[in-house]
């Protein structure tokens, strides 16, 4: 794992003294391409020296121990006894850090949410979910763009989809794809019982141009009218749009632009990130002959968590965590379950992965 790490460093300074070359700079799609490299090992590089730091520091408290005087050699075993557990911390910490990363962890992603069983019920929780998840986008400074939604009678949402874009959005957000069910006392539940309903939410990394070619030969591009709130135009503008995949039969359909080229633009941003999903999931499929365990597979049949309001119990399935704060997640309060979902997993790959290089 050392070697590996000395030769990570070595890479790393070579990559700053290119970046501190004026000529270098002058290059700017390569310097982009070089400073994300940079910046993507610094982490590990600075955990690697921090801990070479504390390395050198224990050994420098052990030749203290050797001394005659008995002040030197107290304050040497009280150095050691902070450093060795210091250590045996920051190794764990190197080790995720040299674990492979997932590579759209950088990416921004498509959400959607869909009601499924419950009916109105389910559209309204809907709507809940969509507002938890832009309140945890706000703490993280995130910015959303809604695509498509549509309404339901009792101020739900049937649907919605949005684009959520920032630092690291997938890799906070990817753990979100599945059922979500929710258990509650409706508010036309006349004889208080609670009734159970479900969503789906799916999260998908947005594809660039790079990631999935598209010929438009396999496109079929229809426009319609918008329809929804927005005055008497939005019934009277072909604005809307409608692009099919043909090869994939893969619909997607923007209208909550007045212009038809920003309709087609976010439609085509959510074609290419469902078509790289698909992709994405056939090669998981194939991992899965070889591995038993896939990591973060987001299998959508399942149910991945249950919110209990009469109980204020908030429970997901997958690595049997309860919280009895319901009311504060609502609320966007979701990043210890995400940080809880994010130490599982990282747990799960650990065992799967060599320590050494």
């Amino acid at each position: 794992m050392f070697e590996r790490l000395e030769q990570l460093e070595e890479r790393y300074d070579e990559l700053s003294r290119q970046m501190s070359d004026p000529a270098f700079v002058n290059d700017q799609e390569n310097y982009r391409k070089v400073s994300k490299q940079h910046r993507d090992m610094e982490d590990t590089v600075e955990k690697f020296r921090q801990y070479r730091a504390i390395r050198q520091g224990i050994a420098d408290a052990k030749a203290m121990l050797l001394e005659p005087d008995a002040e030197i050699k107290a304050m040497a075993e009280e150095e050691l006894a902070q450093l060795e557990p210091r250590l045996t911390t920051v190794e764990e910490e190197l080790k995720v850090l040299l674990l492979p990363k997932d590579p759209n962890d950088e990416k921004n992603i498509v959400i959607e949410l869909r009601a499924g069983t419950g009916g109105d019920e389910a559209s309204l929780f809907v709507a809940e979910m969509f507002r938890l998840y832009l309140r945890f986008a706000e703490q993280h400074r995130w910015k959303v763009e809604v695509l498509s939604q549509t309404d339901s009678d009792v101020g739900g949402l049937k649907d919605i989809t949005a684009i959520f874009e920032g630092n690291k959005v997938y890799s906070q957000m990817k753990y979100e794809s599945g059922v979500h069910r929710v258990q509650r006392v409706p508010a036309t539940e006349t004889q208080g019982r609670v009734h159970t309903s479900a969503i789906t939410v799916a999260v998908l990394p947005e594809a660039e141009e790079v990631d999935i070619k598209i010929e438009n030969k396999d496109l079929r591009v229809d426009t319609f009218c918008s329809s929804g709130p927005g005055g008497q135009s939005v019934n009277t503008t072909y604005s809307a749009i409608r692009i099919t995949h043909l090869p994939t039969n893969t619909v997607v359909s923007c209208q909550d632009e007045k212009s038809q080229i920003k309709n087609r633009e976010k439609a085509m941003r959510v074609l290419r990130s469902r078509l790289y999903e698909v992709e994405a999931e056939r090669v998981h499929q194939l991992q899965a002959k070889e591995r038993k365990q896939q990591i973060g597979s987001g299998d959508r049949s399942e149910k991945i968590r249950t919110y209990n309001f009469p109980q204020n119990r908030l429970t997901d399935h997958r690595i049997g965590l309860t919280q009895h704060n319901l009311a504060m997640v609502m609320e966007g309060q979701l990043q210890p379950t995400v940080d809880a979902l994010i130490a599982y997993y990282t747990a799960e790959k650990m065992k799967g992965e060599p320590t050494a290089a």
